[in-house]
């Protein structure tokens, strides 16, 4: 029986480039465009821009009805990497996945697509990693296929899902491609089971990597210049990536859609009201970042704490069995002490009536004093009581 796997089907790495929603001769000019960078406008935004790695700040960008044309050219960059066929039009859902019961978990999803061939797409972007992303695309993509279903609808009518992860964290350990896409794949022989599941998981802090290595070219690769667009910002780090923001700005010479984008975005940025929601919002993250890390903080200080104090009772246990140890040995020597003092008596003892006798069996042979004296070592006080002893035996 074959084995089905969720197996990765693509690493930006290892796909050459993509040219999406643009006139492919445009492309063609790129590298002398950008050898006449001295040419090129150098502008620097007059405003603090957005992060769009903030979920309202990339809403209001690619999910906007006035957007549109920004978003597919987005979307069709990513789902080129996995030999999709170009979408020509989408539209925006507004819904919230949860359960038949109260009880059931509900989530709003940060930007929910159907395409016009019914695909749906779900892209969400995270910049606080809550260590859950796997489990969590994996539990949306679960609800927004099985509730195609309506009453009395087939099996057959069921469309793909395909859920887009944008996270501010790096992911997947096993590799240092910013983006890899997964389906399911029959273990052994590799052959696909069905495109009805796709995952996208692109992580940015691998894409600036890339970028800071020299790796990247946004000249050539569509989808690279449009993460290099949300990387450009870094809020949680408060800092401005110049050399990628003047990088896309000479390709948005070339590149209509990318220069009504970071026109868009400049805007966006500029607006007092869309500009007090994103700082709202970014607050609210900001927040919750701050709070996480406290809880990090405070659990590190708690680990480290139950280490200390588990240390100091094995040290303690140590050192009341090196005293149990010592005092066993102390008792033992104390026990061979009286056992040897017990058996000098005894030989003393023993020494003295053998002694005795011989002084005894001497006097009753009749031999003097002062052989007696001379053979058994006894004093001569010894034995005058022995002499006498004796006398009293013989009366």
């Amino acid at each position: 029986m074959p084995q089905i796997c969720l197996r990765k089907v693509y690493s930006s790495s290892e796909i050459t480039s993509l040219y999406v929603q643009e006139e492919s001769k445009s492309y063609n000019k790129y590298q002398r465009r950008k050898e006449r960078t001295n040419k090129a406008l150098h502008r620097i935004p007059d405003v603090q821009l957005m992060d769009l790695k903030v979920d309202y700040a990339f809403k209001q960008l690619f999910g906007n009805e006035k957007n549109k044309d920004i978003t597919v050219v987005f979307l069709n960059a990513i789902l080129a990497k996995s030999g999709r066929s170009p979408i020509q039009q989408l539209y925006f859902q507004n819904i919230e996945i949860g359960g038949e019961y109260e009880e059931d978990k509900k989530s709003r999803l940060d930007l929910l697509i159907r395409t016009e061939n019914k695909d749906w797409v779900n892209i969400e972007i995270q910049i606080n990693n809550e260590y859950n992303m796997i489990k969590r695309s994996l539990y949306y993509w679960s609800r927004l296929f099985s509730e195609q279903l309506k009453e009395r609808q087939s099996y057959k009518e069921l469309c793909p899902v395909i859920s887009i992860n944008i996270m501010h964290f790096n992911l997947l350990d096993e590799t240092d491609a910013f983006h890899n896409i997964f389906r399911l794949y029959e273990m052994k022989q590799k052959y696909p089971l069905t495109d009805m599941i796709e995952f996208h998981f692109v992580e940015i802090p691998k894409l600036i990597t890339a970028w800071k290595n020299k790796q990247l070219d946004p000249w050539e690769d569509v989808l690279t210049r449009w993460l290099l667009l949300l990387g450009t910002v870094d809020r949680r780090k408060n800092h401005f990536y110049n050399d990628i923001y003047q990088e896309l700005e000479e390709i948005a010479m070339v590149d209509k859609t990318l220069n009504v984008a970071m026109r868009v975005w400049e805007d966006l940025s500029r607006t007092e009201e869309e500009r007090r929601e994103y700082e709202i919002r970014l607050k609210q993250i900001l927040d919750e970042q701050s709070k996480k890390r406290d809880r990090e903080l405070l659990e590190q200080e708690m680990a480290e704490m139950k280490e200390q104090r588990e240390k100091m009772k094995a040290e303690k246990d140590e050192a009341e069995k090196k005293k149990e140890k010592a005092e066993k040995k102390k008792e033992k020597a104390e026990k061979q002490k009286e056992e040897a003092e017990r058996k000098r008596l005894e030989a003393e003892y023993a020494l003295k009536e053998s002694t005795k006798q011989t002084a005894l069996k001497m006097l009753e042979q009749g031999i003097s004093q002062t052989a007696i004296l001379q053979v058994t070592g006894l004093t001569l006080q010894q034995l005058e009581v022995i002499q006498q002893e004796f006398g009293n035996k013989n009366k």
